[in-house]
């Protein structure tokens, strides 16, 4: 199996700092992109941020400046470092990964079970 398994959330107090990690476990061949989703309650799943397997970087506009995503290859980690944290960056935290497993040529798509950020006074 292949799993995902974020860490790193909490409570934070605005324009304060989290490092949410996800680190990738089982039978993987490689990892192409690694990326962060966000849920709010009652929102839609929303795109945070993507990193490629070379490192190129994208941000959703809301983030952009304020979050940094990278990622360690030899540890199949994927990490979203948040600074200037808003009331409205609270949500669900979900990272993900495009895996290609042992004897496959099809990437597919892993989520994990979220890690929840609170921004709050």
């Amino acid at each position: 199996q292949v799993q995902l398994v974020e860490s790193g959330g909490g409570l934070v107090q605005p324009g304060g700092s989290l490092r949410l990690s996800c680190a990738a476990s089982g039978s993987i061949k490689t990892i192409s992109v690694m990326g962060w989703y966000r849920q709010a309650p009652g929102e839609q799943r929303e795109f945070v941020a993507q990193i490629s397997s070379s490192s190129i970087t994208y941000y959703a506009d809301s983030v952009k400046g304020r979050f940094a995503i990278s990622r360690d290859n030899a540890r199949n980690t994927v990490y979203l470092q948040m600074n200037s944290l808003k009331p409205e960056d609270t949500a669900v935290y979900v990272c993900n990964a495009a895996v290609l497993f042992p004897s496959s040529y099809v990437y597919r798509e892993v989520w994990g079970q979220g890690t929840l950020v609170t921004v709050s006074s």
